[in-house]
């Protein structure tokens, strides 16, 4: 085995840790991570080491919340794509109206991982969930779907969420912890989707 596969780059070495590259090379200057410094000044780390710290400490926010990110992606894609189980609401509206509701989607998604890796409850971002729950109930109005079939496409989007956040854990190895505090701010986001469009249907009425 060559000393590519025993030891890692400092790039490396962050990147399987889950943190910046600056984080472990302070770790490494304290002594808290045992460091090879190469004649030309570089630093290795010993993959065994870094293997061991990484089953240690806990999955940090942003890794945590790309991984939730692309699992609940590919989970929405699927079922949307599947005959079988494709939703009623979805045969209702044109491509034109599911290429806007797409979008909508996406701008949630990012508010979504936005919330996940933030360590605060940022108004800003809930805000931003209000205002795009309001946005989807418009269109969803302008659909001519009524406010039943409008909060039944937004559970389905909450559930696939819910849902691709509960197969993390055997993946991520997370801490009960880790993992009931990812549903808590899925949930927390999405019941301000839910309200608004909610909300928005009553104002309308």
């Amino acid at each position: 085995m060559g000393d590519d596969a025993l030891y890692l780059s400092l790039s490396a070495a962050s990147k399987l840790l889950g943190v910046h590259s600056t984080t472990l090379r302070r770790w490494a200057d304290e002594g808290a991570v045992p460091v090879y410094v190469t004649p030309g000044g570089h630093r290795r780390f010993a993959r065994r080491d870094i293997e061991a710290l990484a089953a240690r400490r806990p999955v940090s926010a942003q890794v945590l919340g790309n991984a939730w990110a692309a699992r609940a992606l590919a989970q929405t894609r699927h079922e949307l794509a599947a005959p079988a189980g494709r939703p009623a609401w979805l045969a209702s509206i044109s491509d034109e109206e599911r290429a806007a509701w797409r979008r909508i989607g996406q701008q949630l998604m990012g508010v979504v991982l936005h919330y996940i890796n933030s360590p605060h409850d940022d108004e800003d971002l809930l805000g931003e969930a209000r205002r795009l729950g309001g946005e989807y109930a418009a269109r969803a109005r302008q659909a001519g779907m009524p406010l039943t079939a409008a909060l039944e496409a937004a559970l389905f989007f909450r559930d696939s969420l819910v849902e691709a956040a509960m197969g993390l854990p055997e993946e991520a190895h997370l801490r009960p912890e880790a993992s009931a505090r990812l549903l808590r701010r899925i949930s927390r986001v999405a019941n301000e989707v839910h309200l608004a469009v909610a909300a928005s249907y009553q104002q309308a009425s």
